[in-house]
């Protein structure tokens, strides 16, 4: 007899809140302030879809919103830079070591699901790359010290 198949079911919505937290640490990355007319024109959203969504971050601490300001929570800030991190590593993946075209939507389906052993072990075998393609820095994990 087979063993059963475990299938992995992380919902949705934390990949959601995962991609608000990505697009403002790039917002942050640009040396910009997180406005919400920002989000939303990055992820191809409507403003008050962005207010609804940060509200939700808001309240799981993640972040810090009211009407004029959106700042991280140092955990809210880790996961977004862990996303970026996520991505920025695949899209070497892509082109050195599997030389392929980047394929975003690949990417962002791959991003979260994957652990920091993983992302590391990613990383080192990629030889700890300081760039993505798009010239972008690639923020360093403990595996890069």
């Amino acid at each position: 007899m087979l063993n059963e198949e475990i299938l992995f079911t992380k919902t949705a919505e934390a990949e959601h809140i995962e991609m608000y937290l990505k697009a403002m640490c790039h917002i942050k990355e640009r040396g910009e302030d997180i406005r919400v007319s920002t989000i939303a024109k990055i992820l191809k959203v409507k403003q008050p879809s962005v207010v609804t969504m940060l509200r939700k971050i808001d309240s799981q601490k993640l972040i810090v919103y009211n009407k004029t300001i959106v700042k991280f929570t140092k955990k809210g800030e880790r996961i977004g830079t862990s996303m970026i991190r996520n991505s920025r590593l695949l899209e070497v993946l892509m082109t050195s070591a599997l030389k392929v075209k980047i394929n975003e939507e690949i990417v962002c389906g791959i991003e979260h699901h994957m652990n920091k052993q993983f992302t590391d072990a990613l990383c080192t075998m990629l030889k700890h790359p300081r760039k993505c393609p798009h010239d972008y820095p690639i923020p360093m994990g403990k595996c890069c010290q």
